[in-house]
């Protein structure tokens, strides 16, 4: 019979968020919930987990609307406007043959924020209704889900990067357009809401350890 893993809850302790110290709930008693080494709050739950994903998650879906109606940069040459969308560039890119860095646009700007906003939902209403099936693989997409996100800026470096190049030259100006913002606020939100979100909450037996 094998031993019973080791863990904070077996050991009465609390793992610090900010450091990773672990911290008997002993010392908590008789001295401070603080983090004796870094000073933080200390407390065995992502405060209002759900609250707080679900309202991340539901601004992120709404500014993804316009992050993909409204053009994400304005490039002005002799005169001439010309505007594009992430998809509107996923498109002239295919069609001038730069078929690689259309696919790494289209799976940056438009595969990888739906891919998120997707996962964080389903784990949230899995949580929500207390699902208690396939918690290794929910746990397992919510780790890939957190990996994934910080790939999302790639578009929008590649249009600051051009922007820089472009203002160089007395030929054209590049400027980034109001798509190009609400995508970075879509980003940004994205991963403050996989932060938000308690994986340990998908190991609960009703879901219900919210506020601890």
């Amino acid at each position: 019979m094998s031993a019973a893993p080791v863990t904070a809850k077996s050991l009465d302790a609390i793992s610090c968020h900010v450091c990773g110290l672990l911290v008997s709930n002993r010392y908590i008693r008789e001295h401070s919930d603080e983090c004796p080494r870094c000073a933080a709050a200390l407390h065995s739950r992502k405060i209002n987990s759900m609250t707080r994903t679900w309202a991340l998650l539901i601004a992120a879906a709404v500014l993804y609307i316009p992050a993909n109606v409204y053009p994400v940069l304005t490039l002005v040459s002799f005169g001439q406007s010309t505007t594009n969308t992430i998809m509107g560039g996923v498109i002239e890119l295919v069609g001038s043959g730069q078929l690689v860095i259309a696919i790494i646009v289209f799976v940056a700007s438009v595969f990888v924020p739906i891919f998120k906003i997707a996962a964080l939902l389903f784990l949230v209403i899995s949580v929500q209704f207390g699902m208690k099936a396939r918690r290794r693989e929910r746990a397992l997409l919510y780790r890939f889900t957190e990996f994934i996100g910080r790939w999302s800026m790639i578009d929008i470096f590649m249009i600051s990067i051009l922007i820089a190049l472009v203002k160089l030259q007395a030929l054209a100006t590049v400027t980034a357009g109001p798509g190009a913002i609400a995508f970075a606020a879509v980003v940004i939100i994205t991963m403050f809401a996989a932060m938000t979100f308690d994986p340990r909450l998908i190991w609960d037996e009703e879901g219900e350890n919210d506020d601890g």
